[in-house]
């Protein structure tokens, strides 16, 4: 299996996660840590619970039982300050990008930055958005509203919005989703590109085996409401299990 470092307190650790809505049991027993730096994707089928699981990460679900701690902190626990304080340290990739259509690409990146950090001059602010525009390829864009924009430049962007409060750790939801192959690589290079330049560590919520493969450190294999598999993609995919086995064989494309 992967190798984790049982010395380093890990940046999120889930034990025995449940949640379930009325007779649907989403989640069964979920366990999982991410180590400081490391990229885990966590795969499956749509409504397996990935996105459910990601929610109650970032406190936006509550889970019925078991543990959530992020940065040290059980998220469950934290009161509205403390969770607005500790979703500063955190990137959210949305699977729509979530920008604003009225205002330009300036002006959705400059928003994070005057609503959460205080006493910036409008030159500090300029210097930090080119920064992050030019991180992911798209200084040229910084005047174009989102509907000029293609889908892949337009999740660029989403990511570089959250890039720009320096987070500790990103979540990406379906950051390959609706685009083309060719993009889909692009953004597969800049999900490593940001690791390695922002040191972030990070969970991919996905069903693209090839993002999987290109991405992970470590694989979390989603499926009936529990982590059926974890290692590297060869370590998971390295079975007889039918259900796994036929998750590659219909999904990953060469």
């Amino acid at each position: 299996m992967a190798e984790i470092n049982p010395n380093e307190e890990p940046v999120i650790e889930i034990k025995d996660l449940y949640k379930s809505f009325g007779d649907l049991h989403v989640l069964q027993g979920v366990n999982l840590r991410v180590d400081k730096g490391e990229n885990v994707v966590v795969l499956g089928r749509s409504g397996t619970g990935k996105s459910v699981l990601i929610k109650i990460i970032a406190g936006l679900l509550k889970q019925d039982s078991g543990m959530c701690n992020m940065l040290g902190r059980e998220v469950a626990e934290l009161n509205q300050k403390e969770l607005t304080d500790i979703r500063l340290k955190i990137g959210f990739s949305f699977q729509n990008s979530a920008l604003y259509d009225s205002m330009t690409v300036r002006e959705n990146l400059e928003f994070p930055l005057v609503r959460h950090v205080k006493n910036l001059s409008k030159a500090e602010i300029n210097e930090q958005v080119e920064y992050v525009l030019d991180a992911v390829g798209l200084l040229q864009t910084i005047n174009q509203v989102p509907s000029e924009l293609s889908g892949g430049q337009r999740k660029r962007i989403g990511i570089a919005r959250t890039l720009i409060l320096k987070p500790e750790i990103m979540l990406y939801d379906e950051p390959t989703a609706g685009l083309d192959p060719i993009t889909c690589l692009e953004i597969n290079e800049l999900i490593n590109e940001v690791k390695e330049k922002y040191h972030t560590s990070s969970i991919i919520i996905t069903h693209d085996l090839t993002c999987a493969r290109e991405t992970g450190d470590r694989i979390a294999m989603l499926l009936d409401g529990k982590f059926l598999r974890q290692g590297t993609f060869e370590e998971v995919f390295a079975t007889d299990e039918e259900r796994i086995k036929s998750f590659y064989d219909y999904n990953f494309i060469q």
